[in-house]
């Protein structure tokens, strides 16, 4: 991967969110929502995000905007160091760096108008030096998302679910910004609706030449929009691969179990079913080894003590498949 096709890095991204207890709330454990998180993302490239909920992939994408502090590693923006960049400079660096939240009824403010939402960021950046050219971009937004201009003069409540998600892309797309973490942009819209959203941000992606970090626990639309796809599994990516190669030729038995679970509209067609057993460890405690060996169905001895990290298995369409897996198929 040539480094100036590289949007952002990520290196040994660790979070833990400590528990405190006691007469002086002492920190008495943590959560290790995400630990020891490597990867890169190419310019225009979606890297897609899956994993079942509680996994950490909404923390990993709060860790790279900076919306959460990391614990520990390294996040680096167009080969800028932005770790521990001071607030300042993180303020200028949000243009570049949006987020689209899950839940379009929570993420506006109910009490604003359209109108106002969308001139919010326009001010905060100063990219509008008059109120007519605030409106001209603003209409222009509307019309990009596909919201008729009637709408500035609206509240939130006065949308349906995916129009309001039409307005959070719009606000999210307003300063111009490069890379969009979309943290589960369609899971609680209807199924037709998520269809129209996940079309509208590829045209916006082809059109405005956006990158994506799209995190989903539905993998039918995780395969439809990604270029690349990460499996996460405990805070750890366990498989890391080109869409079409990872679903078609998984590696780690989590990721067969993952996509065994996808149900087929074929009356005729009978999935192998990967049945896990037990359930998800705590992250306050995880397991020794491999996170997944307690409920993996090929763990041997070593599974227990010795911690597998991502390894190259192979390439294709120009990238490697990851594995960490001591057996992978």
């Amino acid at each position: 991967m040539a480094e100036s096709e590289v949007l952002l890095s990520v290196r040994n991204l660790v979070k833990r969110f400590p528990i405190r207890g006691g007469i002086f709330s002492r920190e008495v454990a943590s959560v290790k929502a995400v630990s020891d998180v490597s990867f890169e993302i190419r310019k225009g490239e979606t890297l897609g995000l899956v994993g079942e909920s509680g996994c950490g992939k909404s923390t990993l994408g709060r860790c790279i905007l900076r919306l959460i502090e990391p614990t520990s590693g390294q996040i680096a923006f167009n080969g800028q160091d932005i770790t521990h960049l001071p607030s300042q400079e993180l303020r200028k660096l949000r243009r570049r760096m949006q987020i689209i939240f899950q839940d379009p009824y929570a993420s506006l403010n109910p009490r604003m108008m359209v109108e106002d939402i969308l001139s919010e960021p326009l001010e905060i950046h100063k990219l509008a030096k008059t109120r007519h050219e605030r409106r001209q971009r603003i209409l222009k937004l509307l019309d990009l998302c596909g919201i008729r201009s009637e709408a500035l003069n609206r509240y939130p409540h006065e949308f349906s679910g995916g129009q309001r998600q039409r307005i959070c892309i719009a606000r999210a797309l307003a300063v111009e910004p490069e890379f969009i973490v979309c943290d589960e942009p369609v899971s609680a819209l209807d199924v037709s609706i998520q269809a129209q959203i996940i079309n509208l941000m590829q045209d916006l992606q082809k059109e405005l030449g956006l990158t994506y970090l799209f995190i989903a626990h539905d993998l039918k639309v995780v395969e439809h929009i990604s270029s690349r796809v990460a499996v996460m599994y405990l805070g750890k990516v366990m498989e890391l691969a080109e869409a079409e190669e990872l679903y078609h030729h998984p590696k780690h038995p989590y990721t067969k179990a993952l996509l065994s679970a996808i149900p087929i509209p074929d009356p005729n067609y009978r999935n192998a079913r990967v049945v896990l057993r037990g359930d998800v460890p705590s992250p306050i405690n995880p397991p020794n080894g491999c996170f997944f060996h307690p409920r993996c169905p090929i763990a041997k001895e070593n599974c227990r003590y010795d911690r597998p990290v991502l390894v190259e298995l192979g390439r294709a369409a120009g990238f490697p498949h990851e594995a960490a897996c001591h057996y992978p198929d």
